[in-house]
């Protein structure tokens, strides 16, 4: 059990390479590769497909318990929505930051991105 939630943090910490430096060169203490630059495909497909399921779950998670039959009063209920919002964004922001990590990645030399 606890390795399943050590795979999803792991994964959560990856996300960070979309927007650090280290996500675009390899860093120093991965052998073998440390100075090369990451590969954009190797970095936006498995962050496309984890946007794409992080938004599913998200979504199935929200509906069914918006739909559950709980016995919860209103406070409780505040503090639930307040708790389901980062879940449910989490896989929009996360396909955000991955098409900009493309495009920022594999625009011609001296363009910007607006």
């Amino acid at each position: 059990m606890w390795q399943g939630v050590v795979l999803q943090e792991a994964l959560a910490l990856l996300t960070l390479g979309l927007v650090r430096p280290w996500g675009e060169v390899w860093p120093r203490w991965v052998s073998g590769l440390r100075g090369r630059r990451v590969p954009v495909l190797a970095a936006t497909i498995p962050a496309a497909l984890g946007a794409l399921a992080c938004t599913v779950y998200g979504v199935l998670f929200l509906w069914t318990t918006l739909h559950a039959d709980m016995a919860i009063t209103r406070w409780g209920e505040w503090v639930m929505t307040i708790c389901l919002v980062p879940i449910v964004a989490w896989g929009p922001l996360l396909a955000v930051v991955t098409v900009h990590y493309h495009r920022r990645r594999t625009r011609p030399v001296g363009e910007t991105i607006v």
